[in-house]
């Protein structure tokens, strides 16, 4: 568990949260950025803006350098067994299309994919437009009542025909931890390939793709501390050296004629064009500031958080929590009788309450919930029961606006 001298040495290295008389409860939607990385990424514009692997000169060399000294650090941190399994994009919605289009020609009319519930849009739509295409099966996996997927209508779904499952590690919708090493051992069982969505696992649970056996793992730097517009895609070997091209260009080739190109091997077969080194190098520093810190130690911190808000939350009249189990990791969802998220987060704003309200790109489990949307609040390891307390303060204003009124 962190000190409450080290919760103040953490929030001291990001400036955002010294400048700004905010409390982020919205690390959902994107992570604030400590001073490291803000200074790498300064670094580089300053010292040795180049491209990567064009050229021999000083530049060249040390872009060349840091790039994959960071996808050898990736590589590590969710021990990839080689660094040609990590693939960088732009972030984990390119990865998912990357692999809905690479994958796609191995798609057929008679096989399926299947998907949760729970999903985001980004992990919906791809999949609904490449069985559309291909003339494929979509299945759906259902949640309970408790919001966890129902293992026992995914073990009657899955068929011989399954070619790939995609599933969340951690909702983004509930935070709620989806048994992914469960799932993982059953459809492999049937020889299906598996694709996790781990947007909102990251930085908050230890990933190690080896032990979890997945054959494809994605994640965003910008939830996890690092800089918005880069995506990592880890796959793994046998599979990615099947892809053809997602897109062509520069960096990515060994010849080039009119009459023939051929192109390189991985990773670089699948970058096309000018990475973006500013974004990589600000990920290594991100990972550089979560290696610090124990994932165990940083998911106890933010269960702490979460506990307590629940608990607070709770004395309040007409407080609905969707979902409160035990599989939850720093996402809290509510809405409260009689008044709609958008209302309410809209005034908690006014107060500098920075939270997400609405469907969070997942319409279908909102639909599925006959709800308009949910106020979420989502938890990081700046974060703070002071600051918990301050929002309950300021909710209980606003209630009673809104009580007032009516």
């Amino acid at each position: 568990m962190f000190s409450f001298e080290e919760i103040k040495k953490i929030r001291k290295q990001f400036p955002i949260l010294k400048k700004n008389n905010i409390i982020y409860f919205d690390n959902a939607a994107t992570t604030q950025k400590p001073l490291k990385v803000i200074n790498a990424i300064k670094k580089y514009y300053c010292n040795f803006n180049y491209n990567v692997n064009r050229s021999f000169n000083f530049l060249g060399k040390i872009s060349t350098k840091y790039l994959e000294l960071s996808r050898n650090n990736i590589k590590s941190f969710i021990n990839a067994k080689s660094i040609e399994e990590i693939i960088f994009t732009s972030g984990t919605t390119e990865s998912l299309n990357l692999i809905a289009y690479c994958i796609s020609k191995f798609i057929n009319s008679y096989d399926e994919i299947i998907i949760s519930h729970s999903e985001h849009h980004s992990n919906i739509i791809p999949w609904q437009v490449l069985s559309q295409k291909n003339k494929a099966t979509l299945k759906v996996i259902p949640v309970n009542s408790e919001g966890e997927l129902n293992l026992r209508i995914f073990n009657k779904i899955i068929t011989k025909k399954t070619k790939l499952i995609s599933i969340s590690h951690v909702t983004n919708t509930f935070g709620i931890i989806n048994p992914i090493k469960k799932l993982i051992k059953t459809a492999h069982k049937y020889n299906s390939l598996v694709l996790i969505d781990g947007s909102q696992a990251i930085s908050h649970i230890t990933i190690d793709v080896q032990n979890l056996d997945c054959d494809f793992y994605v994640f965003s730097s910008h939830k996890m501390y690092g800089p918005n517009g880069l995506g990592i895609l880890y796959g793994k070997k046998k599979f990615l050296d099947k892809f053809p091209p997602y897109k062509c260009g520069g960096g990515m080739i060994e010849k080039v004629t009119f009459k023939q190109t051929r192109f390189s091997g991985l990773p670089f077969k699948l970058e096309a064009g000018t990475p973006n080194l500013a974004g990589i190098i600000g990920t290594n520093k991100a990972l550089n500031f979560l290696g610090n810190y124990s994932p165990r130690k940083i998911n106890t911190y933010e269960t702490k958080l979460l506990k307590y808000a629940l608990k607070i939350l709770s004395n309040i009249k007409g407080m609905n929590f969707y979902y409160k189990n035990s599989k939850m990791t720093k996402i809290l969802s509510f809405n409260i009788e009689n008044i709609h998220s958008f209302d309410l987060g809209k005034l908690l704003n006014n107060y500098g309450l920075a939270v997400r309200t609405g469907k969070h790109c997942a319409q279908p489990i909102m639909d599925y919930l006959k709800i308009n949307g949910t106020i979420r609040l989502s938890f990081a390891i700046y974060n703070t029961i002071e600051e918990i307390d301050i929002f309950y303060n300021y909710l209980i204003k606003c209630l009673y606006f809104f009580y007032k009124r009516g």
